[in-house]
């Protein structure tokens, strides 16, 4: 559901996405993940807010969050994403925006939408082909989640609340693996015999 500025309340919990316009990359280079990745931290610092999942993607990212204080958090992604473009702009002599919308945000609504949002953003290197699994992709924090990395952007408590234990995540995410592969090769059948 798309969520209005009014909705923008303590204790809600947003998927924030966008993209860039046509072919362009969002990161070209490593120190561009790192960039956009330490302006979010800084600016999350200042506001309370959960980080339950998140993956920077060559052409777009994802962050799914909990809103802990009244301050809308798109305020925040505003002025993270603003300082990016003028970053990125300098860097590579360009001009403009380099997103295609405004700030893309959806407000989740129910326990099963939190769930398959945090697998399908984990997921999203491995459906791009970036990766075979997820825990190859340094841009998220599935590494957080299955505790082989710390990291500051990885609120625990989404963990806790929703599964017994770290396995029962890495079971779930590898049979939603398994359908997105499922799926897939389901539509390269369909147009191998169109």
């Amino acid at each position: 559901m798309k969520i209005r500025k009014e909705q923008y309340i303590k204790g809600i919990i947003v998927h924030f996405y966008n993209r860039v316009v046509s072919n362009e990359l969002l990161f070209r280079e490593e120190d561009d993940y790192l960039q956009f990745l330490q302006l979010f931290k800084k600016a999350i610092r200042s506001v309370p807010a959960s980080v339950y999942a998140y993956c920077l993607m060559p052409n777009h990212f994802h962050f799914l969050l909990r809103q802990n204080c009244e301050l809308p958090l798109y305020r925040i992604y505003n002025k993270v994403l603003s300082s990016y473009v003028q970053k990125f702009n300098l860097k590579y002599h360009r001009r403009g925006s380099i997103f295609a919308h405004p700030l893309q945000s959806k407000l989740v609504t129910n326990n099963k939408q939190i769930i398959t949002l945090c697998m399908y953003i984990h997921l999203n290197p491995v459906k791009a082909k970036l990766v075979q699994e997820p825990e190859d992709w340094e841009y998220s924090n599935y590494r957080e989640w299955i505790e082989t990395r710390k990291g500051v952007l990885f609120d625990d408590a989404i963990l806790k609340e929703y599964f017994t234990n770290i396995n029962e995540y890495i079971e779930t995410i590898q049979e939603y693996k398994q359908k997105i592969c499922d799926i897939h090769l389901l539509e390269l059948l369909d147009e191998s015999n169109e």
